[in-house]
């Protein structure tokens, strides 16, 4: 780990490591260390420049749940010390909604959802990364529905004029990392699968996942089989039929005692003109960052499958860019 603190033993432990170092024993302050200063984060609701506008935004996740945690389910990840590395965490979370804050009024619900985020590392520091936080999953055990939450936190943030934008290609920022994965079979495979469905090509789902394939979805969704990620992909695919869709980087890995495993990062960016999981096609332009993960295996000797998978964007900055569309406040 060239360049890296002695301390870690390998890139996911440096990974794990600062992320409970930061959130739940509190070294906010570590972030001027971890987290380089002019730091680009995008998630589907903001693009956040600057590594302040960051500790900001966790201190105040901080007050609303301050027992949060994150714990680190897998890290696939492609680079090397000395270019760097790019790292897809996917995270479990859990948290008590327990004071004021964009959620707003305390519940006192206790909330699990996932978190993946890909973040580029160089010299002990974090200076470019993507992050999507399953909103969905989040409002919906809040009582709340995520085209509802939407509505309102336009309103709460003045209005479609000045509300915050979702992220998209018009407010991206052009950030240091430049790379797009590795060439690794797995990665590949998954990208494959991915670009059927998206090709409208749903036989795949029975040919390359396992019969008892375990699903998690956005939305806190959990399903089982063909059934369940046909629903699920047939749902946001039909939603923005002509969208363009890409995959903007493909990392696949094998690790001693890890099953094969696949993470990609992609988007889908058009017009919601269909039927699907957002409702009444309205024309809005949408741009849908998204991210999953994917675990292989053969059950059957010489029949490997994608046997477990993970996928989330948000639903609520999806519903944020069809309200301000609609006008439908």
């Amino acid at each position: 780990m060239k360049g890296f603190s002695g301390r870690f033993v390998d890139f996911p432990d440096y990974i794990v490591g600062i992320t409970k170092e930061i959130w739940e024993d509190r070294g906010l302050a570590t972030l001027h260390d971890y987290y380089a200063p002019d730091i680009i984060v995008r998630s589907p609701s903001s693009v956040v420049v600057g590594n302040q506008d960051v500790i900001s935004a966790t201190m105040a996740t901080l007050a609303e749940f301050p027992d949060r945690t994150l714990y680190g389910e897998d890290v696939i990840w492609s680079g090397s010390p000395e270019e760097g590395m790019l790292s897809s965490h996917r995270l479990h979370s859990t948290a008590t909604h327990v004071n004021p804050g964009v959620y707003g009024a305390p519940t006192g619900t206790k909330l699990k959802y996932r978190i993946i985020a890909d973040c580029h590392a160089i010299n002990n520091q974090i200076n470019d990364e993507w992050l999507i936080r399953d909103q969905g999953a989040i409002v919906r055990q809040l009582g709340l529905d995520p085209k509802a939450y939407a509505r309102d936190l336009i309103t709460r943030e003045g209005g479609p004029e000045n509300c915050v934008k979702p992220y998209t290609p018009a407010t991206d920022v052009e950030g240091p990392y430049k790379g797009c994965g590795n060439d690794n079979a797995w990665g590949q495979s998954y990208a494959d699968i991915l670009t059927r469905i998206m090709s409208a090509d749903f036989r795949v789902i029975p040919e390359e996942y396992d019969r008892a394939a375990i699903l998690s979805y956005a939305g806190g969704a959990q399903a089982l089989s063909f059934e369940g990620a046909d629903q699920f992909w047939m749902g946001l695919r039909s939603s923005f039929p002509d969208a363009e869709f890409k995959i903007h980087h493909m990392i696949g890995r094998e690790d001693p005692l890890m099953p094969p495993r696949a993470a990609l990062r992609w988007t889908l960016h058009g017009k919601h003109s269909g039927w699907g999981s957002f409702g009444v096609p309205t024309g809005a332009e949408v741009f849908v960052l998204g991210a999953s993960h994917a675990e292989f295996g053969a059950l059957i000797s010489g029949q490997p499958k994608l046997r477990r998978e993970w996928a989330l964007f948000d639903e609520t900055a999806i519903w944020k860019q069809i309200i301000l569309h609609t006008g439908d406040l």
